[in-house]
């Protein structure tokens, strides 16, 4: 295995190279990116899953890492998962052909009413980053559209994001919904306003402060 390549990668990703045209890190300008390291470590015959855990899950641990102690903020953030998201599209085929397996599969939805997406966003580029299958079904996200997408993905756990204090109580019903339909399904939520306390009053199983938490908890569930 070439190690060397894959650390390439893995630094491109948590510095959100994304690939050789694009000017961001400018210290980086005129090198390549996660891009074409992804596709120079597949030609090298790299199997799609070191590459999946060598490289991605490990630098997107970093950059949660970083994210939780304020080293970086929202925009680094988001230049990384786009990194990411541009070597996982590489790596997709192999999802779907089951050499790579995923870890689980994780519904998300900023709870209807709220209109805002970029910490969900956030949550579902880290969850898929760190070898998830995720289902986004956007903002606004009513209690049908939640139920709906779980029959579909029974063994799904259910993320629910929320940023306002006048929409995180409109995340009970959908709760509650879930917990009647299926009450093994496991729901975490995730929004600036949000607590531990308020998760447990409405019958959620966590609550994540940050996305690194909410990873770190779905990786529990991994048996």
């Amino acid at each position: 295995m070439d190690a060397t390549l894959l650390e390439k990668l893995s630094e491109c990703v948590e510095a959100g190279k994304v690939n050789l045209a694009a000017p961001y890190p400018s210290q980086m300008k005129g090198q390549p990116g996660a891009d074409e390291y992804t596709q120079e470590a597949l030609k090298e015959g790299i199997p799609p899953v070191d590459i999946l855990e060598g490289a991605l899950i490990s630098a997107m641990d970093r950059v949660g890492k970083k994210f939780s102690e304020h080293k970086i903020f929202v925009p680094q953030m988001l230049i990384s998962a786009k990194a990411m998201n541009v070597s996982m599209q590489h790596l997709k085929p192999y999802f779907r052909t089951g050499e790579i397996k995923r870890k689980g599969t994780f519904i998300i939805g900023t709870v209807f009413g709220d209109l805002h997406d970029i910490g969900k966003n956030l949550a579902a580029m880290m969850v898929e980053g760190a070898g998830w299958e995720v289902i986004d079904l956007g903002i606004d996200v009513k209690v049908e559209a939640f139920t709906g997408a779980l029959q579909k993905h029974p063994e799904a756990v259910v993320g629910i994001s929320a940023l306002l204090t006048t929409t995180m109580s409109n995340m009970q019903p959908v709760v509650k919904a879930i917990k009647e339909i299926s009450p093994a399904t496991r729901v975490i939520v995730g929004g600036a306003p949000l607590s531990s306390e308020f998760a447990q009053s409405i019958g959620a199983d966590n609550y994540a402060k940050d996305p690194q938490e909410g990873v770190k908890w779905l990786n529990t569930l991994v048996n």
